[in-house]
């Protein structure tokens, strides 16, 4: 079924022309990702799609009646309401009723309203819909609903706007960009979701396991004219590369990026199910496969960077708190030549904090931080540059260097290294403020770079980058020879860049994980789960703050998770039982192996439905 189509569109501003003739369809069901360049009209089209922008030519046919929901670069909620409020301005109808049911429990006296309520409830199996926005808001950390939009950091107020739409459930979601401001582990959860709904979604991303795992489709903008490849970013990657070379089969260098990236996905694991196809219990092997990881790739920009002494950076017990938030608690470590560690965590337990201490842009409460006589740091930051009024591309990375100096007397000049972060000659001579977000972010990027730094720290580099641009930045940090220290929430990127991984855990505690991102995941994967009997001593996972109550339905249902976690344990007891005593035999082996599979990956949910909703209870 046909929802929308793109009829030969065409948008110019200017003298610029963004594209023309654009011609595409968006059916039922459909999962498609949109990827093009920085600045060459993604956030164009998708405006024109939800209606806010108007093609020059052209025009946007969609069925009658049908409900888009937008989730943009730019806020649209209003300051004023609280988050429940903002989940429940809306028009959809079982919203209304679970409206109505939440205010008749807040006055049990008037059974009459009450019971008028519950019925509407029952009417419209709005239980299940209860459950799920609220599941919604758990994940996202949005938990607190009386806290006012006007309070919210803008990370949370952008994942209160995604909760909207994703509460809302429209026909068609457009979205730009929607794992920005999230955590690593909320971006595995977004992906699944998206994975296993019946969802349609149009979307801007630069995250490529979300393009490998969600998307069905992919169309890409490039030099003016659309693509359609009918597959995930494995299969795009592939015709694409085809493409180039049909068209342009002398172009080696651009073919050649598309191939070893291809080649790179080959190579990755397929996504993690709910239990871990092998378990891996010795960090030893993950170090010694992170190193080959390493020595696999060959070096082609030899960058001749100042040499580092036999001091590089060392941290002494440091700590750091903010009030009652500890983020930092007598940690200790020293960097080594060459190391290349990646930081993860929940927002808030520090990672930027840490990088601001290391670069002594912050003090420490108790501790040492030692930097050795050597090093020179490039730090790249989420605030990005401030440039000065009128001022060119090429003007201002000249500000901050006019060369790289390469081995044997080669160099790249701050022209060259543009060229390879993709302005090319005419647009190194646009003013800055003709750019767009992304290009913002990576002339920001090449003026950290062509300071030529030993020690370089980037914190969130991917955000707004689109696919070619993390290609270049990947292949260069590849070549890069020094230290590198890097807080993402790209999976991919991470999982190229880096050998291992400092794991914050939060209230101080910081793990060191000497494997990329997959590593750690495949590893913690593997953990053994947790009894029913540990489960009830976890009575410090509830937090003591305000958390959202527990409706009707989910308050039975997780009366009964504990009888059925036992039940399924007893089963998975008395499978493992016949195994050991050796009284299956054939055919029974096999369907009770895929049984006590069953049984396990079961129990797993239960426990982790169990967590999620005792969280949610008033500590």
């Amino acid at each position: 079924m046909n929802y929308l189509s793109v009829e030969n569109i065409s948008k110019s501003y200017g003298e610029v022309e963004l594209f023309r003739n654009i011609s595409f369809g968006i059916n039922k069901n459909q999962k498609i990702a949109f990827i093009a360049k920085n600045g060459t009209g993604k956030t164009t089209i998708l405006n024109i799609i939800a209606g806010i922008d108007n093609p020059d030519t052209g025009k946007v046919i969609s069925r009658k009646e049908l409900k888009i929901e937008y989730l943009s670069q730019e806020e649209k909620l209003d300051y004023n309401l609280t988050v429940e409020q903002t989940i429940f301005n809306s028009d959809n109808d079982t919203l209304k009723i679970i409206s109505a049911y939440e205010n008749a429990l807040k006055n049990p006296s008037d059974e009459k309203a009450y019971q008028k309520a519950f019925e509407k409830m029952e009417q419209a199996n709005a239980w299940d819909f209860e459950t799920q926005y609220k599941q919604i808001l758990f994940k996202l950390k949005l938990e607190n609903l009386n806290q006012k939009v006007s309070s919210l950091s803008g990370g949370q107020r952008k994942r209160l706007s995604l909760a909207v739409i994703l509460i809302h459930k429209p026909d068609l979601l457009i979205l730009d960009e929607p794992t920005n401001h999230l955590d690593l582990e909320m971006i595995e959860w977004l992906e699944n979701y998206f994975a296993k709904e019946k969802i349609t979604l149009f979307m801007v991303t630069h995250d490529r396991y979300f393009l490998e795992r969600v998307c069905n489709e992919i169309v890409e903008l490039d030099n003016g004219s659309f693509y359609t490849y009918k597959g995930n970013y494995s299969y795009y990657l592939q015709k694409k590369e085809e493409r180039i070379a049909a068209e342009q089969a002398s172009i080696s260098k651009a073919k050649n990026l598309f191939s070893k990236e291809l080649e790179w996905m080959r190579r990755q694991p397929k996504a993690r199910t709910t239990k871990s196809k092998s378990r891996i219990d010795d960090f030893y092997k993950i170090k010694e496969e992170a190193h080959k990881r390493r020595d696999n790739h060959k070096v082609q920009l030899e960058i001749n960077m100042e040499r580092m002494g036999s001091k590089i950076l060392e941290l002494h017990n440091i700590s750091k708190s903010f009030g009652d938030l500890q983020l930092l608690n007598k940690f200790e470590y020293v960097f080594k030549r060459g190391e290349r560690i990646g930081i993860i965590g929940k927002n808030g337990t520090g990672k930027s904090s840490f990088l601001n201490i290391i670069t002594q842009k912050l003090p420490v409460d108790s501790g040492k931080v030692v930097v050795g006589e050597t090093i020179k740091f490039g730090y790249y930051t989420q605030d990005g540059i401030n440039p000065k009024p009128n001022q060119k591309v090429i003007e201002i990375i000249k500000e901050y260097g006019e060369y790289i100096p390469l081995t044997k007397g080669r160099k790249i000049s701050a022209a060259q290294l543009l060229e390879r972060f993709l302005f090319d000659r005419k647009r190194q001579y646009d003013f800055i403020e003709k750019l767009s977000g992304g290009e913002r972010k990576r002339l920001y990027l090449c003026t950290v770079l062509i300071q030529n730094p030993n020690f370089l720290i980037l914190d969130e580099p991917t955000n707004d980058l689109d696919i070619i641009t993390l290609n270049v930045l990947e292949n260069f940090l590849l070549d890069f020879p020094g230290c590198l220290l890097v807080v993402s929430h790209d999976r991919y990127f991470m999982d190229k860049i880096v050998d291992h991984l400092f794991v914050f855990r939060g209230n101080g505690v910081i793990e060191d994980f000497p494997g990329n991102y997959s590593d750690y995941r495949t590893y913690e994967d593997s953990k053994p789960k947790e009894s029913n009997t540990q489960i009830q001593k976890k009575d410090s996972r509830v937090s003591t703050a305000t958390k959202i109550k527990l409706s009707f339905k989910e308050q039975k249902e997780f009366d009964a998770i504990e009888g059925d976690i036992e039940k399924l344990t007893a089963k998975k007891e008395e499978i493992e039982a016949k195994f050991i005593d050796g009284s299956v035999v054939g055919k029974e082996i096999n369907d009770l192996s895929v049984k006590l599979q069953e049984i396990n990956i079961l129990i797993a949910k239960k426990e982790e439905r169990w967590f999620e909703l005792s969280s949610k209870l008033e500590g």
